[in-house]
């Protein structure tokens, strides 16, 4: 990254069960055409150039298959243990990053693209936090015991969340640190940020840059990708 943008690390989540992927192995280093999941998103903030250092969190007894999933990367990264949750992994990634934002990522959405990464890497350089959004496009309702609940959801300002997050990495990590102490669970990192006062801006999120949660999603990502070559 050039001029005089803030020092900026990607750390990118790969520590994840994929329970309801139902692969004998972690999702993030399951083949998509031709190379690991996570290869995919590394390979897409290189070419976005916002960043200047990768922090890959894997499980302990998985790092070695992120050494080879990332083989041949020519770019400064390095891998350290995460933890039994998502915020864990993301706090470990955080200290073990150098730089004074930090965009977090789930391997899990391969396809991400480097437009986005770089708007998201802008407005949290500018504004201290962010996060990509999509609006809800779909009717919403509660399902009680096997059937649609009468209660009414009002989707106009309802938005889905994606990755990466990016923020200022001192008050991110001081967010994450909080939400651990009161013993919250959470399932994004900008849900911290918010509890501890702050605001997240939003900025547009893109409709392909989906999580890879079961099979038929890692089918629907080949036949996006191909196109890339």
């Amino acid at each position: 990254m050039k001029g005089t943008y803030p020092r900026t690390s990607a750390v990118i989540l790969a520590a994840g069960r994929g329970v309801r992927f139902g692969a004998s192995s972690n999702k993030a280093f399951v083949e998509l055409l031709g190379k690991p999941m996570l290869r995919w998103s590394v390979e897409a903030f290189l070419v976005a150039g916002a960043v200047e250092e990768l922090v890959v969190v894997a499980r302990a007894e998985e790092l070695e298959l992120v050494e080879g999933s990332l083989s041949g990367v020519n770019f400064p990264w390095r891998t350290v243990a995460g933890g039994a949750r998502r915020q864990d992994s993301s706090l470990s990634g955080i200290k073990a990053a150098r730089g004074e934002f930090v965009l977090i990522h789930d391997a899990a959405r391969p396809l991400v693209t480097p437009e986005l990464i770089r708007a998201v890497a802008h407005a949290a350089w500018e504004h201290g936090a962010a996060v990509p959004a999509i609006p809800v496009r779909d009717t919403l309702r509660y399902v009680e015991g096997g059937l649609l609940s009468a209660k009414i959801v009002d989707r106009t300002d309802l938005h889905a969340i994606q990755t990466p997050q990016g923020f200022r990495r001192d008050l991110i990590l001081r967010a994450l640190e909080e939400t651990n102490r009161k013993g919250l669970q959470l399932t994004d990192d900008a849900t911290a940020v918010i509890l501890s006062g702050r605001r997240v801006v939003a900025v547009p999120g893109d409709l392909r840059n989906f999580k890879v949660t079961y099979p038929e999603d890692l089918k629907l990502a080949a036949a996006l990708l191909s196109p890339r070559g």
